[in-house]
């Protein structure tokens, strides 16, 4: 069983990044920050404008280690890369099962079933757990929500047509941030939800969701590439020019999972406040620095908790199985697996 790495985020902007014999060493004006050997880490994320030497640069194209660089606000700016690994028959038989819209649907299919899914679990926890809480009119629309979503996902399961298929993860969305806003106890207020807005976010929530979807792109990537196939080319989503589609498409069984329950319960228990977040003259709406470090904390302790994989039947932590089901999608596509299993949580 492959083991959980560390991620590295680098959140200040006039840091130096650099290697030390066999360790990526932080600095700040000088003075070393953080030291980390290289073999337990599988990505360094690095946000605003911190630099990293040509040495450092080519470790991490030698040992896989992903090298990212985004905007403060969580934005994709540039990743770099080493020499494409994995096979390239995988990689050409991920593309004709794309262009066959007959070969794509059973895989869209599960991903679209599995989302909606996961997203019910989610309306169901917050029920479990706060429904007391909740005001009678909250918590009739979280129940109607759960009852919609799973009239979604049984007639996904009947679909043979991506289009279709597409719509209906569409329709589950519409359904499942409908009532997003229900599930909000901290300061309603300053935490209020109306709608999905993503460029730029127009409120805290928000601002909290985009920059873990950042996250959790960043990590299914990494995923992808790590057992061959080519994030680029998606079946869910469509093809478009610097969009890691296929790495969207497998987002999409862990954005309720790991983004949407966590985001929920930093807001709920006090994790963070609304001044952890800044609204600039435009009205957009950012983490502060303070506000996205408390956030990165709380990321990685999620991907630390332990879950039973349903397909496996293994225990594992949670931040691994965006790479297990990379790799199940690489064993069906190469004919090892006769379907793909899409992560279901429970």
């Amino acid at each position: 069983m492959r083991k959980l790495l560390n991620t590295i985020y680098v959140t200040t902007d006039n840091a130096w990044l650099r290697k030390d014999g066999a360790n990526v060493v932080v600095e700040v004006e000088g003075t070393e920050r953080g030291r980390v050997p290289l073999h337990l880490i599988e990505g360094i994320v690095c946000f605003g404008r911190p630099g990293a030497s040509p040495a450092l640069m080519a470790a991490c194209a030698e040992s896989g280690i992903a090298l990212s660089f985004l905007t403060p606000h969580g934005k994709f700016l540039a990743r770099m890369e080493g020499a494409r690994s994995g096979n390239v028959l995988l990689r050409r038989t991920q593309y004709r099962i794309a262009d066959d819209p007959a070969r794509a649907v059973p895989i869209v299919r599960g991903i679209v079933v599995a989302k909606a899914a996961n997203q019910r679990t989610v309306l169901r926890r917050a029920l479990r757990d706060h429904a007391g809480s909740m005001k009678p009119e909250a918590r009739a629309l979280v129940e109607a929500a759960d009852v919609r979503l799973g009239q979604v996902a049984r007639h996904a399961a009947q679909s043979d047509e991506v289009a279709i298929l597409r719509g209906y993860e569409g329709d589950a969305a519409q359904v499942y941030f409908g009532a997003f806003d229900a599930m909000i106890l901290g300061e309603r207020t300053a935490f209020a939800f109306n709608v999905r807005s993503r460029r730029p976010p127009l409120d805290r929530i928000n601002a909290l969701l985009s920059f873990l979807y950042a996250m959790l792109g960043h990590d299914c990537r990494s995923a992808l590439e790590s057992v061959g196939c080519d994030p680029q080319v998606g079946l869910l989503h469509a093809d478009k020019p610097g969009r890691a589609s296929l790495a969207l498409d497998l987002m999409e069984e862990f954005r309720p999972v790991l983004a949407d329950r966590l985001a929920l319960s930093l807001v709920n228990r006090g994790q963070v406040k609304a001044d952890d977040f800044r609204i600039d003259d435009g009205g957009a709406v950012t983490l502060t620095d303070d506000g996205r470090k408390a956030v990165l904390v709380a990321w990685q302790d999620r991907k630390k908790r332990e879950l039973r994989h349903p397909f496996l039947g293994e225990s594992m932590p949670l931040g691994l199985v965006p790479h297990i089901q990379a790799l199940l999608l690489s064993r069906h596509l190469r004919g090892d697996l006769d379907g793909y299993p899409a992560f279901v949580w429970k």
